[in-house]
């Protein structure tokens, strides 16, 4: 998928989150990089602090940060239907641990 598309399809993921959801989203960027330098895997990296996390000391910080790496989410994809539903997946499970979830936290909630 050209990146255009990609770039798309993630901010159509985002738009389809439940309001309740996308207002709780503040201080956050999501980009997309072409693949991760370190992890070969990985197919999404949430960077920051989650919001259970933040005090009254948090502040005047730079945005936390959602990255998307297309290569790999592309790699276990068989088709655009099948790419679709996997970036969904990723922001779902992403934005998860922006709200404070761990893995198997998420893990045991289907992300």
């Amino acid at each position: 998928m050209e990146r255009e598309e990609f770039e798309k399809v993630v901010e159509h993921a985002i738009a389809a989150l439940p309001d309740f959801i996308r207002t709780k989203l503040q201080n956050i960027d999501i980009v997309i990089e072409e693949q991760p330098i370190v992890h070969k895997s990985l197919l999404g990296l949430y960077q920051g602090v989650p919001l259970k996390k933040r005090g009254v000391w948090y502040g005047n910080v730079m945005p936390d940060k959602i990255t998307l790496f297309k290569k790999n989410i592309e790699r276990i994809s068989s088709n655009e239907e099948e790419l679709r539903h996997w970036i969904h997946r990723v922001i779902i499970h992403e934005i998860g641990h922006y709200f404070g979830f761990d893995e198997k936290g998420l893990q045991d909630s289907g992300y």
